[in-house]
């Protein structure tokens, strides 16, 4: 995930109708993400940076393939030579990377509850962002289901004495990164290859310089580790590109609703089969969360009749 993506603009449905192949293409991408912490967490062994590298270079292939099917390698060409979207891609790149290593860590070191809390409040904080940036008008449920996420935040501050770095780091990440997305001129496929062009060199190089300093662990014989590094790339660009199929197949009022699906189940799984503390604070603070995401869906659906 990136893990999770926030849903795309309207545009990328233009009949604004839900189809049953779009239900399946984003149904089978949520599943994805809520199973790759269990694929994560078989490496937790192996350094972040050394796994975001491998994520990076192995997504390479899968993508070009993809929109060369598609037909879109003229519109990645472009943006190639254009410095303006290299800019815009090289910022919305740095985000990815600064998403995915704080999700890798997460899951490695036993967060998988605070990543699936940062998942949790996405949804809410573009809705701010929304407010702030793009002065867009919030609905006063909106505002409520904010202020419960504000207030379960600051219930686990109080509890844990810090911030819930992960989940807010999460959370900004994945926020600004959404958001500057929606300005990137390509489609979704298009601006997902040209991110992890940009990020191929430094990928490469680092998996190199591990390779000449003998601490990497791809191709070192040991266990499963140069199999899950090579399948890296399946994990990463493979639900992305599934989901990019769905969203301009469904309403964005459906795909805000779906979004759910992956956050629930990296819950599910923290706490059922990593055996992840669940104590009475986190319980209160995810049930704030929970409010907020329900008070937030009905307003939505209500905007959504209304208009």
């Amino acid at each position: 995930m990136s893990e999770t993506p926030a849903p795309l603009a309207p545009q990328m449905n233009p009949k604004n109708e839900d189809s049953m192949s779009g239900f399946f293409f984003a149904l089978t991408a949520y599943l994805l993400w809520g199973f790759l912490p269990i694929y994560m967490k078989a490496m937790a062994h192996i350094a972040p940076v050394e796994v975001i590298a491998h994520r990076v270079v192995w997504s390479v292939p899968i993508a070009l393939a993809v929109i060369a099917v598609l037909g879109r390698t003229a519109e990645l060409r472009a943006a190639l030579r254009s410095p303006r979207m290299l800019a815009m891609g090289a910022l919305t790149a740095a985000l990815i990377s600064v998403n995915w290593g704080i999700y890798v860590w997460a899951i490695g070191s036993g967060h998988a509850l605070d990543a699936a809390l940062g998942y949790y409040i996405n949804p809410l904080f573009s809705i701010f962002l929304g407010a702030v940036l793009l002065r867009e008008r919030i609905r006063p449920a909106q505002g409520v289901a904010i202020a419960l996420a504000a207030v379960a935040v600051a219930v686990l501050t109080w509890d844990a004495g810090r911030l819930p770095v992960v989940a807010l780091g999460l959370t900004l990440s994945w926020g600004f990164y959404a958001f500057l997305k929606k300005w990137l001129p390509i489609g979704p496929n298009q601006g997902f290859t040209l991110e992890v062009l940009i990020l191929l060199p430094l990928a490469l190089a680092y998996i190199g310089w591990l390779s000449v300093a003998g601490g990497g662990h791809f191709m070192t014989g040991v266990g499963w580790d140069t199999a899950l590094l090579f399948g890296c790339g399946l994990v990463t660009a493979g639900p992305l590109m599934i989901y990019a199929n769905g969203a301009k197949r469904l309403r964005l009022s459906t795909i805000a609703i779906m979004q759910y699906i992956a956050p629930t189940m990296i819950f599910l799984t923290a706490v059922f089969l990593f055996d992840e503390p669940f104590s009475a604070v986190k319980m209160a603070a995810f049930a704030l969360i929970w409010a907020a995401l329900v008070i937030y869906t009905l307003s939505m659906l209500q905007g959504r009749r209304e208009a």
